[in-house]
């Protein structure tokens, strides 16, 4: 069940369409920077995949050797899954866009 969800988790998360902010700076120019601010899964991935990895690990723990199985095996889960989301695959950095548009275009801003 958590494999599946896993799996499914970045194909139900949709985009948000990105925002539009404007101010004027101090030499009295419109700037706007839009900002597009990712899905759920894109802004906490290392959470979720570090918590799939030890809930996966607990129920396969628990499965081979009880409780005390268990408990091994969430730490295992949770340590493999991080040494893969921070080591193995970690997140690109992304910048935001800037750019310079005159002031008739946003003059309600």
């Amino acid at each position: 069940m958590m494999a599946m969800m896993a799996v499914m988790l970045p194909f139900m998360a949709s985009t948000a369409n990105a925002q539009t902010k404007c101010y004027t700076n101090s030499r009295g120019r419109t700037v706007c920077t839009e900002t597009n601010r990712g899905s759920f899964y894109k802004r906490h991935r290392n959470v979720i995949n570090v918590g799939i990895g030890a809930a996966a690990g607990a129920i396969l723990g628990g499965l081979i050797g009880g409780k005390k199985g268990a408990l091994i095996g969430t730490t295992a889960g949770a340590g493999g899954a991080a040494l893969y989301t921070y080591k193995l695959n970690p997140k690109t950095r992304r910048y935001e866009r800037v750019y310079n548009r005159s002031a008739r275009n946003y003059r309600r801003y």
